[in-house]
């Protein structure tokens, strides 16, 4: 039985193998079949097979025929993508729980402490860091905006609003909700006006034309600021770079703070 590569590598969205796929593929065609016959359809050696389909048996895949020679039935797909999510819902909840625990453990504590004494004897210059892909900038501005203790202030572009009132909007309402002054500017469109309005519920958004830029300030300590445009970068390959420099974030800050002034608020 010839497969398509394409094919397979779908079929590992599954969670198997490349040796599972052939072989549960090969068995969904045959309904009914011997290891060793598997074994010659799907191209896996032998000495493999067993080991192989009792795995695929473990997952929910197959079941194995009761009588000689041993036969293996294959479980219907639509069956086995339930039990594939169920799975995957089961072990990350288990994952999720014990995480849960470790925020009142004592282990949990020592980290903490671990990383207090580290970063006080590390000097301000060198906490900085380079955020290679998008995703792993905002994670950075989550943790800033939810370290953030007195202000924030967040500029972006057109379309760089309307991910953040999606990605950051909760942090953004916390942030609010425990007093944090936040400040919001980017270009305001008929495109983004509906994501400026949510942001506008815990933050002051105002209208920022003939500006494109996109960097954050927490506290007037730490900056973080992105070095491409995100209209010619595709998310993967966007970068960042986090600072922790009072002297230059408070001078950032400054100097917004009197662009800020001649700005149309556009939702408070």
């Amino acid at each position: 039985m010839i497969v398509q590569k394409d094919f397979l590598t779908k079929i590992k969205d599954f969670g198997l193998n490349s040796y599972e796929a052939k072989i549960w593929t090969a068995l969904l065609s045959r309904g009914v079949s011997t290891a060793g016959e598997l074994s010659d359809i799907a191209n896996v050696p032998r000495s493999r097979s067993y080991d192989v389909l009792e795995s695929l048996e473990k997952k929910g895949f197959i079941v194995m025929k009761i009588g000689k020679p041993i036969k293996y039935i294959a479980v219907p797909p639509e069956e086995v993508l339930e039990r594939v999510k169920k799975h995957i819902k089961d072990d990350a909840e288990k994952q999720a729980d014990m995480l849960e625990q470790l925020k009142d453990s004592d282990v949990l504590e020592e980290l903490k402490v671990l990383h207090t004494k580290g970063v006080d004897l590390v000097e301000p210059t060198e906490l900085t860091g380079a955020l290679k892909g998008r995703s792993n900038a905002y994670n950075q501005l989550d943790l800033m905006i939810k370290s953030a203790e007195e202000s924030i202030v967040l500029v972006t572009t057109e379309q760089g609003l309307a991910r953040k009132a999606d990605t950051l909007g909760r942090a953004v309402k916390k942030a609010n909700d425990r007093g944090v002054t936040i400040q919001v500017a980017a270009p305001i469109s008929a495109k983004n006006k509906e994501a400026a309005e949510r942001l506008g519920k815990h933050a002051e958004v105002r209208d920022l034309k003939g500006v494109n830029a996109r960097f954050c300030i927490a506290d007037g300590k730490e900056v973080m600021f992105m070095l491409l445009d995100d209209s010619d970068v595709h998310p993967t390959y966007d970068v960042g770079v986090w600072i922790n420099t009072p002297y230059f974030a408070a001078a950032l800050k400054s100097m917004f703070e009197l662009a800020w002034k001649g700005l149309k608020v556009v939702a408070k």
